[in-house]
Order: structure tokens, then C-alpha cells, then sequence
């Protein structure tokens, strides 16, 4: 199974996210998930974004609200639109899920 997963929180999601299995796994970061893609503590990536079989997307357009840029971001997020979201979720995830 291909799964999406909505993360909109900052705190509380990367022990659900440990226990997810697919065969392909995208989070998107959304709302106030996006500080995982943007927010180091101690110098390491959020636990969020650890999972090395996932495909990790953030929302320009949240990431802007909350006042980043793209150049913020790290390295192991793709920054996508909320049209290129759509597209994912429809195109590429089967069944999509909100934490």
C-alpha cells in the first residue's frame, strides 16, 4: 500500500510515524508541522523526518505564513505546492491519513 500521512502538529507524531509500514510512505508537513522541516534542537533533524523510508513534502504556502523560506528547509524535504500536494495525494498515495 502506498500512504500519505498529514502531520499538522509540532509535538506528538514520530512515535505513530515508527509504527507505520508501507510500501511507499509520504508525510506532508502542514499547518504547524511544517516546523519539523525547519526547526532543529541540539543541532539534529526533528524525529519526524528520521524515517528513512518516507518521502517527506512541506507546503510552500504554509511555510510562507509562518514566515520561512524554501532556502530554510531541510535538505531531506522536497517543498511543494499545494497543487503539487493535490497531484501526490491523487496521483501518487492510495490512502492518506491526518495525524
Amino acid at each position: 500500500m502506498r500512504l500519505g500521512v498529514f502531520v499538522s502538529d509540532l509535538r506528538g507524531n514520530e512515535e505513530m510515524l515508527d509504527r507505520l509500514e508501507a510500501e511507499k510512505l509520504g508525510v506532508f508537513l502542514v499547518e504547524n508541522g511544517i516546523y519539523h522541516a525547519v526547526i532543529k534542537e541540539d543541532g539534529k533533524s526533528s524525529p519526524v523526518i528520521r524515517k528513512e523510508d518516507a518521502e517527506y513534502y512541506v507546503l510552500t504556502e504554509d511555510l510562507q505564513t509562518r514566515g520561512f523560506t524554501s532556502f530554510e528547509v531541510d535538505s531531506k524535504v522536497n517543498v511543494v505546492t499545494y497543487s503539487d500536494m493535490v497531484d501526490l495525494t491523487m496521483e501518487t498515495y492510495e490512502k492518506l491519513v491526518w495525524l
